[in-house]
């Protein structure tokens, strides 16, 4: 037990340490008084906060934007490569019995379940790395935006421990609070989390049938309808100058009149509601998503993400990549191919770090100076062009 002595020394440590040390011990404070009143236990607050200052990198990442944007074939090649279509079907045929179950419980298809685990953590692989409280801690006391927001994740983390679901030990995930095998944030976790292993608890970490069947659950919620499609790829007429867009439906017989049919070339019928998304122009991919590709959508609403999953999920069963070619003539690389053009790099000595597949700003900054020396448009963008000069393919 802490005596008024030791509390007014520790006090004094923080206030010689200058204003924002001391502004960042009273959040803490004031958000461990705050989790006290929301029922979380005094043992999980006294171990949970085991940290006197924010976390700088957590601070950089909410604050970074994007160097460029990430072209969708950079984008959907990085997320759906060959190696994570294999990685899949393997782990669908290991957890075969549990995803039929949550298949046939919740109505969502299987091969999207499998889908999304595979592209928010690689089948479990990458999780994250982040303490869950310290990265939340410092959005709220730090971050200067979205206070009641991340409060809320932090205090719903904590609850999670509290009641048994999970250890402290086990709160690692994203800078932004989103963690597990399917990467819930934790509001969405108390939320939709169910026990789909039977054992008592709700565990997303460890436990691959609870974030499964979990996820299941939020597609369920999200207006999933079973049975039902979620995207097929189509063609539109040369020049196509029609109407476009993920809401903007109508019926599959009304896009064959417009001149549009199925990739393979087979024509277009019927009255399900499908929008067009033509995500790279007329001259690229091109698709009909329907009702379900808004649910995977809710997940993580971005329309190239929804796209992903879809993908991954038409790969996993089987059907084939895109028909139709990006309209480029610099593709983006495979994961194999990213980590194979890093160790490229790193043969020319470029001080990247080690060869892990991730394109950070080491590498795009070898990259551009690789493209500088070979004559090459500065880019820094880790393509097929810089990636066959420099050897590979």
């Amino acid at each position: 037990m802490q005596t008024t002595a030791t509390v007014a020394i520790a006090l004094t440590l923080t206030l010689a340490a200058g204003p924002a040390a001391a502004s960042f011990a009273g959040c803490v404070a004031a958000l461990k008084s705050a989790a006290l009143k929301s029922g979380v236990s005094q043992s999980v607050v006294d171990q949970a906060f085991n940290f006197n200052a924010p976390n700088d990198v957590v601070l950089r990442l909410s604050k970074v934007q994007p160097e460029f944007k990430t072209p969708i074939w950079d984008y959907i090649g990085f997320l759906v490569d060959e190696q994570r279509v294999a990685d899949g079907r393997a782990m669908m045929a290991k957890y075969d019995a549990v995803l039929r179950r949550a298949e046939q419980q919740f109505g969502v298809n299987r091969y999207v379940i499998a889908a999304v685990w595979g592209v928010e953590t690689d089948y479990g692989r990458e999780s994250g790395s982040h303490y869950l409280p310290h990265a939340l801690t410092t959005l709220v006391c730090e971050g200067g935006r979205r206070k009641d927001f991340w409060q809320a994740e932090l205090i719903a983390a904590l609850k999670l421990v509290s009641r048994g679901d999970l250890e402290l030990s086990e709160l690692y995930g994203s800078w932004a609070g989103a963690f597990g095998q399917t990467q819930f944030i934790p509001t969405t976790y108390e939320r939709l989390a169910v026990d789909f292993d039977g054992d008592g608890r709700r565990d997303l970490v460890r436990s691959v049938a609870d974030a499964l069947g979990s996820t299941a659950n939020y597609l369920k919620r999200g207006g999933w309808r079973p049975g039902e499609s979620w995207m097929i790829e189509v063609k539109v007429p040369r020049g196509y100058d029609g109407p476009s867009g993920r809401t903007n439906r109508a019926s599959l017989s009304s896009w064959g009149q417009r001149g549009i049919v199925r990739a393979d070339g087979a024509a277009l019928s019927g009255s399900a509601q499908a929008g067009l998304l033509l995500p790279a122009g007329p001259n690229g991919p091109a698709f009909l998503v329907f009702p379900n590709f808004d649910a995977i959508y809710s997940y993580n609403r971005a329309e190239s993400y929804a796209l992903a999953i879809s993908h991954l999920a038409d790969r996993l069963a089987g059907y084939p990549a895109f028909r139709t070619p990006w309209p480029t003539d610099d593709p983006g690389l495979s994961r194999a191919q990213r980590l194979h053009l890093q160790k490229l790099l790193l043969a020319r000595g470029y001080d990247i770090g080690e060869a892990d597949g991730k394109i950070g700003p080491a590498t795009r900054a070898a990259i551009a100076d690789a493209e500088k020396r070979l004559g090459m448009p500065e880019t820094g963008r880790a393509g097929m062009k810089i990636y066959r000069a420099l050897g590979g393919g």
